[in-house]
């Protein structure tokens, strides 16, 4: 028996066919692992989209709610009567700043007045 480990050996095709055997092997596992990683990334994009609709929906309902209140709002007797109200406020702010100020200048002038008297109790008479 000769040991020629050439193209035609039965041994060297045994091994090559090993080999190839192992290597699709090889490459059906990340095959597998492909498939199953696409397969979870479309169930988390299929998951999202979902989530998407819902919130679109949750956010247009809410941009009309929002609508009906702005127009509700600025014409209801409830929103009228509160700018009648905060009119009211503001002329009694008014009223009570100027009436403030009118206080303010009054006790100058009595401070200036209770100074002049102490000043000619005391250069006065000189009994101070």
């Amino acid at each position: 028996m000769s040991e020629d480990r050439g193209p035609s050996d039965l041994t060297f095709l045994i091994e090559q066919h090993k080999r190839d055997i192992w290597e699709y092997k090889q490459k059906e596992m990340q095959w597998i692992r492909d498939k199953n990683q696409l397969e979870g990334n479309k169930r988390i994009i299929e998951e999202i989209s979902a989530q998407m609709v819902a919130l679109r929906k949750r956010v247009e309902e809410a941009e009309g709610e929002v609508t009906i209140i702005k127009g509700i709002g600025i014409n209801s007797p409830e929103m009228r009567e509160a700018k009648a109200i905060n009119k009211s406020h503001q002329e009694l702010n008014g009223k009570l700043q100027t009436r403030l100020t009118e206080v303010e200048e009054d006790n100058k002038r009595l401070a200036k007045q209770i100074e002049n008297l102490l000043n000619r109790r005391k250069f006065g008479d000189g009994t101070y």
